[in-house]
Formats: structure tokens, C-alpha cells, sequence
């Protein structure tokens, strides 16, 4: 009885009969056209209740059901979900399937309506996007069938319970990937950097063709090359490639600055995405990935390295990463770089800052990072700042907001020209365009020999 349910079209009948009824109060003669209304739907009733209970077929499962998705989900990006229906009635049916999403989500619009025919399959797709990482659990997938008559329904439960982990966005990564293979992520605005001058890293020696570069002619090879006859006139050119096995690692702050929210996600999450697919992009570019952790004691530390599965274990690491509610300590990020770090190398270091005095404070520990490495400090930009800064203003009051709200915004372009004083580099970005931009600028250090 626990899978029977009685649909609106029985009680709105039901509720047409009861009508009838009082009219044959006052009108005798309606109360046998009523009476033989009702025996008709109690008769239509159990019709139905066996075409969907009693059919053969229905014993071995009148319907067939069963959600797809991966063995995780990508956080911050949109994971697609498939339901399958197979109809084994001989008749058509009409459906209505809820899913038992994670409570994480807090959705009330997964029911999805569907017509399947005899011997049909009809597949539901939709989208989830989580914003935390962790572990959601999907509850069962509830269809609830109707036959052409439509006043029983009855209800088919399948995958009654699954646990499934939310990691960092490897689908991000994959499509990054995928760009960077085929030399395509102008398309998703990565810069394409003009090189200065040649790498310092010799490759080898190959025949010259049209359209290279004069200066790269190897006039020794060439003449040794023209002692036969038949490589006379060939001339030969010098080949390089960007230098290789160099390290990059990324330094994650999980203080309490990182637990800022923007569109569900916290900057530490975007910190994460983006340290994925910037790890991905070095070690397709046969540079070595590490990661380092901090917070107000030292963190998580994985070596650079660009061994198979290295990635994998990036990505396990960086699963289990949370934010804190202390102030980072960036004396024991110094200490810890200066122990576990003795090659040179590029650091990208996501934090935020929002005031001066507060990068000030760190900023000796900056300057000694960036004696012995090349550091990148990437930190956010107040997008919401930004929108009401571009806002209309209506009183006194919105311009008072506005200008300190601009003091606050200045003080952030004011942070970037004090660290480059230094001689460190920085990228204050919008969380949005944090993947982007941090790829720019590994290129274009790539690109400059700056590693």
C-alpha cells in the first residue's frame, strides 16, 4: 500500500459526484444518473489499480529506472545528471519522477514529467552545482506512474542511497586540458605571449624551412653538412623550447580571509580550482607541481614533481582542504618554504588582502620569499564593491557610500604598485577570471624566462 496513490483527476471526479449528489437532493430524478456515475469510477478505479499492479509484466517490473552520474562531483562546476525510464507496460504511461538530491543543494524543482511509450526509454537530464566540497548523499529516484485512465498512481523506487564525494573542478581542469593539447585557449581568453629572444634550452638541429628566423642558422653544421653533393645549399637552424622540469608550486592560504563568499563559492575553493588546473597546465608544459598549505600553522605539503599519478594526488590533497577562522601566520610560511623548497622557483601564492596596513604587515615575509624564488601574489578583487561603485546614485548618502566605497577600491590598486615596488609580482583579479588570469601570467613568465 505504501507505493498506491490516488492522482487529482479521482478527487476532482469524487468531488463531481458529491456535487451530483447534493443536486439530487433537490432533483430526484439525478440521483440514478449519479449513482450509476459513481459505480463507474469505483469500477474505473480497480481497472486501473490492476492494469498497474495486476498486468504480468508489472511483476517483473513495470518500470525500470536508474540514475547516472560520475563517481564524483566537480565543485563549483555544472555536473550533469541522467535518469533513465525503461516502460515495460504494454500501454503508455504517464510519469512523474522526483530525485532525492543532497540537502546541500536546498532544490524543489526536480520533478520531471515524462509520456513513455510501450517499450521505450526516455532519459531526464539535468544539472547540479555544488559549492562545497565534501560528501552529499542521493536518496532514492521516485517515479510515480499512471496509466492512460490517470486516477491511480503508483510509485517505483530505485538507487535508494548513494554517497558521493565533491572534489576540486576537474572538469574545469579537463577542459583546460583539452585547450592546452590542441593550442586553443585563446578561446578561453589566455593570452597567446610574444617571446624575447630564444630559451636557454638547445633541443636539436633541423633542416631550414621558410619563414624561420635568419639568426637561428647554424653556419658550422650547415658547412659540415655540404660535403656531400647532395646537401649542398641545405642550410640548417638551431631549435629550442621552453626550458623544462621547473617547479611551481602553489601556496594556499586557509585563513580566515579566504572564507569570503562570492556566488556560493569561498575564494579558498576558487584558490583550489584554480591551483588544479594551473598544476595540470605546468606539468603539460613538463614543468614539476608541488602544493603547500598554510593557515596559522603549517599545512598540507606535496614535493614538485611530474611523475605519472602526481596529479591524482594533488587532487586527493586538495579535497580535504578547509578554511580556518585564525590569521595566517606568513612567519611560518617562510619557514616553511625556506626547509622544504631549496630549488628555485615559481611560487603563486593565493591570498587577499584588503587593506594596506594588512599587506604591510606581512610584506618582510614577502620580500624574503622573493629573494630566493619568483613570487606571484594573487589575491582578489571586491566584485561586489565594484557593482555598487557602477551603480547609480540617488542622495547624499549613496555618494558618502560611494566615495568610501572608491578608498576602498583604490587601496587594492595601491597594494599592487606597493608589492611591485619590491620587486614582486601581483595579480589582483575577480574570482571569476582567477583560472584565467594565473595561467596568463605562468605563460608569460614561461615566455620571458623569468623561472
Amino acid at each position: 500500500m505504501k507505493s498506491f496513490f490516488l492522482t487529482r483527476r479521482f478527487f476532482l471526479l469524487v468531488v463531481a459526484v458529491i456535487v451530483g449528489l447534493v443536486v439530487a437532493f433537490f432533483l430526484p430524478g439525478w440521483l440514478v444518473p449519479v449513482q450509476l456515475a459513481l459505480g463507474l469510477l469505483l469500477v474505473l478505479t480497480l481497472l486501473d489499480t490492476g492494469l498497474l499492479y495486476a498486468s504480468a509484466r508489472a511483476k517483473t517490473g513495470g518500470v525500470f529506472g536508474r540514475r547516472v552520474l560520475g563517481d564524483k562531483l566537480a565543485n563549483g562546476s555544472d555536473n550533469d545528471i541522467a535518469i533513465y525510464l525503461e516502460n515495460h507496460y504494454r500501454f503508455p504511461i504517464q510519469t512523474e519522477t522526483i530525485d532525492e538530491i543532497p540537502h546541500q543543494f536546498q532544490r524543489r524543482d526536480v520533478l520531471f514529467r515524462a509520456v513513455i511509450q510501450p517499450g521505450e526509454t526516455s532519459v531526464i537530464r539535468y544539472q547540479l552545482r555544488p559549492t562545497k566540497r565534501g560528501e552529499y548523499e542521493f536518496g532514492a529516484v521516485n517515479v510515480y506512474v499512471a496509466s492512460p485512465l490517470g486516477l491511480v498512481r503508483r510509485r517505483f523506487r530505485f538507487d535508494e542511497s548513494r554517497v558521493v564525494p565533491v572534489y576540486p573542478s576537474f572538469l574545469q581542469m579537463r577542459q583546460y586540458e583539452l585547450l592546452a593539447i590542441h593550442n586553443r585557449l585563446t578561446e578561453v581568453g589566455v593570452k597567446r605571449i610574444r617571446r624575447v629572444g630564444h630559451s636557454l634550452e638547445f633541443e636539436q638541429i633541423r633542416p631550414y624551412v621558410a619563414g624561420d628566423d635568419p639568426r637561428a642558422i647554424n653556419w658550422k653544421a650547415t658547412a659540415r653538412r655540404t660535403t656531400t653533393p647532395e646537401a649542398a645549399d641545405a642550410l640548417v637552424v638551431n631549435h629550442y623550447q621552453d626550458e623544462r622540469a621547473q617547479q611551481v608550486y602553489c601556496l594556499l592560504d586557509k585563513g580566515r580571509v579566504m572564507r569570503m563568499p562570492f556566488e556560493g563559492l569561498s575564494l579558498l575553493d576558487y584558490a583550489i580550482n584554480a591551483t588544479l588546473v594551473v598544476s595540470n597546465i605546468a606539468l603539460l608544459k613538463h614543468d614539476k607541481a608541488g602544493l603547500l598549505t598554510f593557515s596559522h600553522q603549517p599545512g598540507a605539503m606535496v614535493p614538485a614533481d611530474r611523475r605519472s599519478g602526481h596529479l591524482r594526488k594533488l587532487l586527493e590533497v586538495l579535497y580535504r582542504q578547509k578554511t580556518k577562522y585564525l590569521e595566517t601566520d606568513y612567519e611560518r610560511l617562510y619557514i616553511s618554504v625556506r626547509s622544504h623548497i631549496r630549488q628555485r622557483s615559481l611560487l603563486i601564492l593565493f591570498t587577499n588582502f584588503e587593506t594596506l596596513y594588512g599587506m604591510q604587515r606581512q610584506l618582510p615575509y614577502l620580500r624574503r620569499l622573493a629573494k630566493d624564488h619568483l613570487l606571484l601574489v594573487v589575491f582578489f578583487e571586491n566584485t561586489e564593491l565594484r557593482t555598487y561603485l557602477d551603480g547609480p546614485t540617488d542622495s547624499t548618502q549613496d555618494v558618502y557610500n560611494q566615495t568610501v566605497a572608491e578608498k576602498f577600491a583604490q587601496e587594492k590598486r595601491q597594494i599592487v604598485r606597493e608589492l611591485n615596488r619590491y620587486g614582486i609580482h601581483a595579480l589582483l583579479t575577480a574570482p571569476q577570471n582567477l583560472t584565467v588570469n594565473t595561467i596568463n601570467k605562468y605563460l608569460e613568465f614561461k615566455a620571458r624566462g623569468l623561472i
